[in-house]
């Protein structure tokens, strides 16, 4: 019944992993220090800055050696590609095999429910259903009974 199946591009998830654990983490510049200021990253910008200049002991810098494998870039972690929809159109230009949907934050709930049921009917997977998959299959549902 319960069917355990490998995602889609496993091979590029992995290599994205593997590029990912040797990756450091970048902290803010005396994050460490002072509690008033957050880890998330900044850019040390002083003219003596120790960080800045990549003094040995210090925390690295963000550099575009650190990017993950170009293949695997946009893959959500299922192994999907991921798509943003507004419409029906844009979810019939889809592959189902290797793309997966994502609604748009300005669709509306109505139509939102068109294009999930839309995509069940296609076999496209969509990344933020929502509630909006619990009604389209109520409505199936019911056109079934009827």
């Amino acid at each position: 019944m319960f069917e355990s199946r490998l995602p889609i591009n496993d091979d590029l998830l992995r290599a994205r992993k593997k590029v990912s654990a040797t990756r450091p983490k970048f902290v803010r510049q005396e994050s460490w220090r002072y509690i008033r200021l957050a880890e998330n990253w900044r850019k040390p910008k002083g003219v003596d800055n120790k960080m800045r200049k990549q003094v040995s002991g210090v925390p690295p810098l963000v550099k575009v050696g650190y990017r993950g494998p170009k293949i695997a870039r946009g893959l959500h972690p299922s192994g999907y590609r991921d798509r943003l929809i507004h419409n029906i159109r844009d979810l019939e230009k889809l592959d189902p095999k290797i793309d997966a949907a994502r609604i748009g934050h300005s669709v509306g709930r109505r139509k939102r429910i068109v294009i999930v049921s839309r995509a069940n009917a296609l076999g496209v997977k969509v990344l933020n259903r929502g509630n909006a998959a619990q009604v389209s299959n109520q409505k199936d549902q019911n056109k079934e009974q009827e």
